[in-house]
């Protein structure tokens, strides 16, 4: 059955989002993108989804009014944001779905969450927990044991150890390394190329090698 879908968010992940949805459907159609949603748009993102033959559908005031009914993901880097869209979204009987990438490696016994992304060249290892509205960008790595709480984005090239947790609306930066066994707290961010050797607090922002 084909899913209709919008991504929200006219941004790079947006467009990054609908690559990975071009790929799912390049091996077995699956979804009907409707287009994008976002409230301001700049005029450049604007200019790349015209010329990917992708469309604006407006803002999300515009757009729920008239009633179509289709999936979503919030394809939008920031936690807090992505957490305050979801969840008006599905206050207004929406439902999320999820975007595996097919060349994603995904290991045995990984639960994944609703509305999760999950891009190209991402490694799940065994026995993870992914938790909702993730975003796993490309050729980031998730050890075994390990658990993503909700709205967590784990950027590029980002190497999360086995048996870490990392609670919910954390950020991880590009290329950062967490240690095995360490706790990443709620709404913390761990700047790009760090390397995380200890707990990190809630709402903690740390770089650096190590990371403090």
């Amino acid at each position: 059955m084909i899913r209709r879908l919008v991504v929200v968010g006219a941004g790079g992940f947006g467009r990054e989002t609908v690559d990975v949805v071009e790929a799912i459907n390049g091996l077995e159609p699956s979804f009907d993108l409707l287009g994008v949603l976002d409230d301001s748009p700049s005029d450049l993102n604007l200019q790349r989804l015209r010329d990917r033959n992708v469309d604006y559908l407006g803002s999300l005031a515009e757009w729920l009014p008239l009633g179509r009914q289709a999936e979503y993901v919030v394809a939008i880097g920031s936690p807090s944001i992505r957490r305050r869209i979801s969840e008006h979204l599905d206050s207004a009987g929406f439902h999320a779905a999820s975007l595996i990438h097919p060349h994603a490696i995904i290991g045995s016994r990984v639960t994944l969450a609703k509305g999760s992304i999950v891009c190209g060249g991402v490694h799940i290892s065994t026995n993870c927990s992914i938790g909702a509205h993730v975003h796993l960008n490309p050729n980031c790595t998730v050890g075994h044991d390990a658990v993503i709480g909700d709205y967590v984005s784990v950027n590029p090239g980002a190497v999360i150890s086995g048996e870490v947790n990392v609670f919910p609306d954390a950020l991880v930066g590009a290329g950062a390394v967490v240690l095995q066994g360490l706790e990443v707290g709620e709404g913390a961010v761990i700047g790009a190329s760090a390397c995380v050797v200890k707990n990190v607090a809630t709402a903690a922002i740390v770089k650096g090698v190590p990371a403090r």
